[in-house]
């Protein structure tokens, strides 16, 4: 049986309708099987579906007005699309949305960014990586193909931060929100890019407030495609798209993308 690429990409849209036209060009040129959007900062009913069906695309999403919103983007139909935490908690539907394209699980996130260190957002944040982990392990397998990508808001090792010694205590790098992370890899995922890119200066995030902060390189890895090792031994290639972040009026983080030899 002969091989096929699954092209899988994730982006923060920082509002889809705001860049609709940089991510319906991005899918034009690279043809993902997948990407996965998060903070889409858009109500259901105001979604711009039609710009994706006309370029072959089909889309599933949660979205609400002004912050959060998750959504997959896919050239073969979604199924089993579900939305949230359903653990009896807060659910949290704009945050979190599965789905299986052609044939492969995916679970896109947009873990809570938490503020500041002494803020609820903060605790919050703690508890629903807690909470996802005991998620995964009630509707998952770690022996068994899954992809989980998004923002996740967790720079988890020092080379994945431009100063790690300055932020240190940053709601994206401090030891707790690292270990909680730690915590979910330990389930069972791999870090795909890493896999393929052990060395240091790889980012996907560039604050908007730094000057130059693409071309000083000075950003964050917070945007991840994980997956369970089945589907790990895969991945064939992952890579960054640091200029896309140089676009005109770009969000301020950029597309990742792994391929896997399915």
């Amino acid at each position: 049986m002969s091989s096929r690429t699954f092209k899988l990409a994730t982006f923060n849209v920082n509002s889809v309708r705001m860049r609709l036209d940089l991510v319906t060009g991005w899918l034009q040129k690279h043809q993902p099987d997948v990407l996965c959007l998060q903070e889409i900062k858009v109500q259901d009913s105001d979604f711009p579906l039609d710009a994706f069906r006309q370029i072959g695309y089909q889309v599933a999403f949660r979205g609400q007005k002004a912050h959060a919103g998750v959504a997959i983007v896919s050239k073969e139909e979604p199924r089993q699309v579900l939305t949230g935490l359903d653990d009896g908690g807060e659910p949290d539907h704009a945050r979190l949305i599965r789905a299986v394209v052609a044939g492969v699980p995916i679970v896109n996130t947009y873990v809570p960014q938490g503020q500041s260190l002494d803020s609820p957002w903060y605790a919050y944040k703690l508890e629903w990586l807690a909470r996802l982990r005991r998620w995964f392990e009630q509707h998952y397998a770690p022996d068994q193909p899954l992809a989980w990508v998004g923002d996740l808001n967790v720079a988890p090792e020092p080379i994945d931060v431009h100063d790690p010694k300055a932020l240190a205590k940053h709601v994206a790098f401090h030891p707790d929100v690292r270990a909680a992370l730690q915590q979910l890899k330990d389930w069972g995922f791999v870090d795909v890019f890493r896999q393929v890119h052990p060395e240091p200066g790889h980012y996907t995030f560039w604050d908007y407030r730094l000057r130059d902060a693409v071309d000083r390189n000075i950003g964050w890895r917070v945007d991840h495609i994980w997956a369970t090792p089945p589907l790990a031994a895969k991945c064939v290639n992952a890579w960054i798209d640091v200029e896309t972040r140089r676009a005109e009026k770009p969000s301020d983080h950029t597309f990742l993308v792994a391929e896997f030899s399915l």
